[in-house]
């Protein structure tokens, strides 16, 4: 396999593109895995992710941690920044953001396991940490921890 042909369909990496205006509207893009068939793990980590309140269109921040192992597809990073970045003006609940995330790349990618862990920062005084994960994690393949601590405040 190629590069050529690897990156062949893309439509968003390496050209100049435009932020979704919601999580609907984004496309992600996904490419042949060049390793398919060796057990191995891929980290994304966004520290700096963010939506809206559904209820008051306050921003929420989170940081998320999303765990996969490919089999025969990769995510196309461009397109998850493009994907997460959606969520900027789109007002969901925690729970929502986290799991819709978590469920739209596990349907793109048909991975042989995912876990994303949504650690987001206080809104009225309460943390929320959300997890969602495709089944039991693999025993063939080291899954490090997350590395997030619980909320802690000042503490």
């Amino acid at each position: 396999m190629t590069k050529d042909d690897i990156y062949a369909n893309l439509k968003q990496l390496g050209s100049t593109t435009v932020l979704p205006e919601n999580p609907d509207a984004a496309e992600l893009e996904r490419v042949p895995n060049p390793q398919a068939g060796t057990p191995y793990c891929v980290r994304f980590t966004a520290p700096e992710f963010t939506s809206l309140c559904p209820m008051t269109g306050q921003p929420d921040f989170a940081h998320l941690v999303i765990d996969y192992m490919p089999t025969d597809w990769l995510v196309e990073s461009k397109s998850l920044k493009l994907y997460l970045g959606s969520f900027r003006n789109h007002g969901a609940f925690h729970e929502d953001c986290t799991v819709s995330i978590g469920k739209r790349l596990a349907d793109l990618l048909d991975p042989e396991w995912l876990r994303i862990g949504g650690y987001w920062y206080p809104r009225g005084g309460i943390p929320i940490d959300v997890f969602y994960q495709t089944g039991p994690a693999p025993e063939n393949v080291w899954i490090p921890d997350q590395g997030v601590p619980t909320y802690r405040g000042r503490g």
